[in-house]
């Protein structure tokens, strides 16, 4: 297989078929050994999480299917921790589009003077570039439509789209009595007809999930989730 990237939790190869093959590593963002999935850089490793995420990937993107949501997901080995995927071509060099139901992690710290720890937000979407020398800075709409990163009816569409997956998160953690607070997804198009798909994972490691006001490590989650 040639390797097509190598990422901080996980690297791309390609396949024969021109599909891409997924491999979840056992590293997790974070600062100075202490997980944080609004983190730009490896923080540690986890003996043990990149299987726990290609699991929560699996049961999440399934039932997104279920739903008619359009995602790059193929299939995937548990065992192996890997995911096969359509290929899909990304918005400029990437975006990371997060889903706000409470004020903790980034948004604090950008915005602390006006907000408190996890005061409610109204899913509030914002958009941030995947920039590690910038700390993947948040950009607005105007700016993506000007510097030809994004349309506007492309932003609206990411943004609604955005909305529809995290509330079908939310509602399925909601009957594990676990609270999302925020959770972070990409997307690409994908196939012959540029379809907007959601990409990457969806796993303790990009959303912050609280259970009776405490935060749900990763691990932890997952059990939680799929027991």
């Amino acid at each position: 297989m040639k390797v097509l990237y190598r990422g901080k939790t996980k690297d791309i190869h390609v396949l024969e078929d021109g599909s891409y093959l997924l491999k979840f590593k056992d590293d997790v963002t974070g600062e100075n050994g202490v997980f944080d999935p609004g983190a730009n850089k490896v923080g540690l490793s986890i003996k043990g999480s990149g299987k726990s995420n290609i699991m929560m990937t699996k049961y999440f993107f399934e039932i997104l299917k279920e739903k008619g949501i359009p995602t790059h997901y193929i299939d995937a080995n548990i065992e192996e921790a890997t995911m096969t995927v359509k290929p899909a071509k990304l918005f400029g060099n990437g975006l990371e589009v997060i889903c706000r139901y409470k004020a903790v992690g980034s948004f604090i710290r950008r915005y602390g003077m006006y907000a408190k720890e996890g005061q409610p937000l109204d899913a509030f979407v914002e958009f941030t570039l995947k920039d590690d020398e910038r700390q993947d800075p948040p950009i607005t709409e105007d700016a993506l439509h000007m510097l030809g990163i994004l349309s506007t009816d492309e932003y609206r569409e990411l943004k609604d789209l955005t909305k529809k997956i995290a509330n079908i998160i939310k509602e399925e953690l909601e009957k594990k009595d676990i609270e999302l607070y925020d959770i972070k997804l990409e997307f690409g198009r994908a196939g012959e007809n540029n379809e907007l798909v959601l990409i990457d994972e969806i796993s303790g490691g990009n959303m912050r999930a609280y259970k009776e006001g405490k935060y749900v490590q990763p691990l932890e989650l997952e059990k939680l989730v799929l027991d």
